[in-house]
């Protein structure tokens, strides 16, 4: 028996592994609720790898530390703005912390979305001139990751002098307290659950409309399907392909601030890895350059983890994720709807 086999033995023998199905069915609602909070967040992120791949047959892995930037960006403009983050909870009123959230999400929008341009701008764009192969740019894209998450954690600190970036978690934000609202078949749904998959659905919503129904997105979608003939129509990839980078890196942003709002203490410089794993996972389990098939494969990783953590035991959760998307693509290749971009009904 080789090494792994018995150590995956032991677990079993150890109880590390647990089959708790009377949990699941007993919490089966309050689970099903905060994963389509957690589900909404890698839906908006996984949107940005799925337009990106569906123009450019690109994964950007370095999306996931644009979200983390978001992150950052919105916690800088709080404080440039007055809010200072104590860990404790705002409470100077509802006009106030509407405010501070609205100021949040349009900065950490902003930075997230520049970021990506400029991602675009420095790092794949050269290569694009000089005709790279796929390989090049997916090794650009690993390296970009990297660069963007170690300037947050090495270079930020020294630029600010205010103790933001660096090895440790800032210090939370909590403009919301949770609060319940109503209860759904005796599961609690508070205030930022509400927030978090209204906002959500909203975005794709809107994301949706605008590639389907407005010019942009038919230049998206010419783009995608063939960019020499697209060109030839007087599309210009090059402005399609910058425009892209902004709208998911928009998206981005606004899934950092809900993502703070669900977890005040995951603003830390590697806070995009595993979430970026995760969502590009549901852009892959819903159908890779399809956009409902992003929201789709979000909202079912983030309700696959979520019970599996109580089925299997907490240290699982990730893993749970992804033997999912395994599974499926085992029967399904292209994912659950599997339709590009390109081939996309309007």
């Amino acid at each position: 028996m080789s090494s792994s086999l018995l150590a995956d033995a032991a677990l079993l023998a150890n109880g590390s592994i647990e089959f708790n199905v009377s949990g699941v069915v007993d919490q089966f609602w309050r689970l099903t609720v905060d994963g389509l909070a957690y589900g909404s967040i890698y839906a908006l992120v996984a949107v940005g790898y799925t337009l990106v791949y569906g123009v450019l047959r690109l994964i950007n892995f370095a999306h996931s530390e644009i979200f983390m930037v978001g992150m950052f960006g919105q916690y800088v403009g709080l404080m440039v703005v007055g809010f200072s983050p104590s860990g404790n909870v705002y409470s100077e009123g509802v006009v106030l912390t509407v405010v501070y959230l609205l100021v949040a999400m349009v900065i950490g929008m902003l930075v997230s979305g520049l970021t990506a341009v400029g991602l675009e701008r420095v790092a794949y764009r050269p290569l694009r001139k000089r005709g790279a192969k796929p390989l090049i740019f997916l090794i650009t894209a690993i390296g970009m990751s990297f660069v963007l998450q170690e300037t947050v954690h090495y270079v930020l600190p020294k630029l600010t002098n205010k103790n933001i970036g660096g090895t440790n978690a800032q210090q939370p934000i909590m403009l919301v307290q949770p609060t319940e609202q109503f209860k759904l078949f005796g599961a609690s749904v508070t205030n930022v659950t509400l927030v978090i998959i209204v906002a959500a659905v909203i975005l794709a919503a809107t994301t949706e409309i605008l590639i389907n129904r407005t010019k942009f997105g038919r230049g998206i979608r010419a783009v995608a399907q063939d960019p020499d003939t697209a060109t030839l129509m007087g599309v210009s990839r090059e402005r399609i392909i910058m425009l892209t980078f902004l709208l998911g890196g928009l998206l981005a942003g606004a899934a950092a601030l809900l993502y703070t709002l669900k977890i005040p203490n995951g603003i830390i410089y590697s806070g995009g890895f595993i979430l970026g794993i995760k969502a590009f996972s549901a852009a892959v389990l819903g159908g890779i350059g399809n956009l409902r098939g992003a929201l789709l494969g979000g909202l079912l990783l983030g309700l696959a983890e979520n019970y599996g953590q109580i089925l299997f035991g907490t240290q699982w959760r990730d893993v749970v994720a992804f033997v999912v998307l395994v599974a499926v693509l085992m029967f399904r290749p292209t994912g659950i709807l599997g339709e590009s971009l390109g081939r996309a009904r309007v």
